[in-house]
């Protein structure tokens, strides 16, 4: 043999894929290899080009060569017996042998070239190649890729069939137990699958012994957060995190559902713990750039965005996170990021709230609703009801808004965020605003910390004529809260009942703590003018000599 397979083999398991690519092109051309002389080795010599090409990421060429391996294989026991003979006596291998057993694995072969469609996003091909494999003959890795196609196509059902054998072989694929939750499975019916153990009578019973009731707790978990019991799922993963200190994973997923649910100071805290952890994490860390950037802390997005781009620039929450860096220099750039993110994954929900929450703020609410939509309907959670609601608003569909409200209310009812959501659809016509107040003031009672609802409550206190009564609220979380947008609030109060020294106070308190607060920078600016005497919504003079510097596009370069 001219080349040795073995050589190749160990290029592969070394991580040296562009030798083993290399090396295995001699193989595949060598004349001892050729299709007429020894199709059987030709077969296998292709199969581990394919595996070169295909660690090189070369998806293509490695579906070709896959396919070249199959096409020989198959037509490997039509050949003429008597051209076979002198190729096999050199091997030693008998002829009954030869014809019995196939060159390749043709089920392996067609899993990889299943694998490649799957990494090119087509996924219809890659489901087409799965299903040509016999029942019987598939392993966990294409159950596992099986049911995430099927589930990407939405063939729930069967996606379904595919998590739990699954876990009916091994109940440690996590990504089967969070996919069944999400399907609507409920804990007892994913752990009925796990593998059984017998007792000493015989009896058939469950394993719940103590090692693995982490697992369940885990399951339990899933299922509280798919069903919107956010509060039981984040209670589930802090037990778990006092068992496994430091749990990257689990730190991540209490960071996501804090997120969710409005949580913004806890999920940051829980994102950075992570990041200390692992510092080139990747996984949710478009969720954290999104907090980041409400915060208005840009000098920690741009840190990330370069920590990202240097750890793996191909995820879609890498571009999320350029979306969410980008919006404040050019949103239509931003757009373009967000929307490569949903190309690299169609199932990826933060690029659906980013693209949405660009469109808001492009004044095109038509496309933010599209947008927040397929969130929704990937997975529900209060920021994809949230841009529904205001995207309806902003379209005056009053009575669309307050269902997608109402729907909030009734997927989470012990949600104050849920609440306040149907309160800000009540208070936006002045015959709803009695009932907006008892919402807001239902959501202070079901969480007086909330500061959301307290802000909304003294905007309608304002909007009504009661600044007194605004203020008053106001200055009450004060005592309590160090928040920026809480100060902006007052001085906002202030300002409009022409108290400037207080407003100028409060608005010099916003910016002491955060110094990026648009709100607060805007607001100071138009004070200071009021207090010069001068009209702040007069057009500056020097407004028309503005030159751009390409500042934002230097940067840009700098990123990418």
């Amino acid at each position: 043999m001219d080349v040795p397979k073995d050589q190749i083999t160990a290029l592969l398991d070394c991580g040296l894929y562009t030798s083993a690519h290399l090396l295995s092109s001699f193989l595949v051309s060598s004349s001892s290899s050729v299709a007429e002389t020894n199709p059987c080795l030709k077969a296998e010599g292709l199969v581990l080009h394919g595996d070169a090409l295909f660690k090189e990421r070369e998806f293509k060429r490695a579906i070709h060569t896959y396919k070249q391996a199959l096409q020989l294989s198959k037509a490997l026991p039509r050949q003429n017996i008597s051209s076979l003979r002198s190729s096999l006596t050199s091997s030693g291998r008998s002829m009954s042998a030869a014809l019995n057993t196939p060159a390749i694995n043709e089920h392996e072969v067609k899993f990889k070239v299943a694998s490649c469609h799957y990494a090119l996003n087509e996924n219809k091909a890659a489901l087409t190649e799965l299903e040509a494999i016999p029942s019987k003959a598939r392993n966990l890795p294409m159950l596992l890729m099986m049911g995430k196609l099927y589930r990407n196509s939405r063939h729930n059902r069967a996606a379904a069939a595919c998590f739990k054998e699954c876990l009916r072989n091994c109940p440690y694929i996590l990504e089967a137990i969070t996919a069944l939750a999400d399907l609507g499975a409920s804990a007892k019916d994913i752990i009925s699958l796990f593998p059984q153990t017998a007792s000493r009578g015989g009896r058939i019973v469950s394993d719940n012994s103590e090692s693995s009731r982490w697992l369940q707790r885990y399951v339990e978990a899933q299922c509280c957060i798919s069903t919107n019991d956010y509060k039981g799922g984040l209670d589930i993963y802090k037990d778990l995190i006092e068992r496994f200190p430091n749990n990257v994973h689990i730190l991540l997923e209490m960071a996501k559902v804090e997120a969710i649910t409005g949580k913004n100071d806890e999920a940051i805290m829980n994102f950075e713990k992570a990041r200390i952890i692992d510092p080139h994490v990747v996984t949710y860390m478009d969720e954290y750039a999104m907090l980041l950037k409400m915060k208005s802390d840009y000098p920690k997005l741009t840190k990330l965005v370069h920590d990202l781009l240097n750890t793996d620039p191909s995820k879609p929450e890498v571009f999320v996170t350029l979306s969410a860096l980008w919006e404040r220099k050019d949103e239509r750039g931003a757009l373009t990021y967000a929307e490569k993110s949903i190309r690299i994954d169609e199932r990826h929900v933060p690029g659906y709230i980013m693209k949405g929450n660009l469109y808001l703020s492009m004044n095109r609410p038509e496309a933010a609703v599209m947008a927040f939509r397929t969130a929704q309907e990937l997975r529900p959670d209060l920021r994809s009801y949230q841009g529904l609601v205001h995207s309806y608003l902003a379209l005056s569909k009053v009575k669309e808004a307050l269902y997608a409200a109402r729907e909030a209310m009734k997927a989470m009812p012990q949600s104050a965020k849920a609440l306040k959501l149907v309160g800000d659809v009540h208070a936006s016509t002045t015959s709803g605003r009695e009932k907006a107040k008892k919402f807001y003031e239902s959501a202070l009672r079901l969480e007086p910390g909330y500061l959301g609802a307290a802000l909304a409550l003294a905007e309608l206190h304002v909007m009504e004529g009661r600044n007194g009564d605004a203020v008053s609220l106001l200055e009450r979380y004060l005592k309590d809260w160090a928040d920026d947008s809480l100060h902006v609030k007052l001085a906002q109060v202030f300002s409009s009942t022409n108290m400037l020294q207080e407003a100028l106070s409060h608005y010099h308190a916003a910016l002491r703590i955060n110094s990026l607060n648009e709100a607060a920078k805007m607001g100071l600016d138009r004070l200071e003018k009021q207090l010069k005497g001068v009209d702040p919504d007069a057009p500056d003079d020097d407004e028309d000599n503005e030159v751009d510097d390409g500042e934002g596009e230097q940067e840009e370069t700098e990123l990418l």
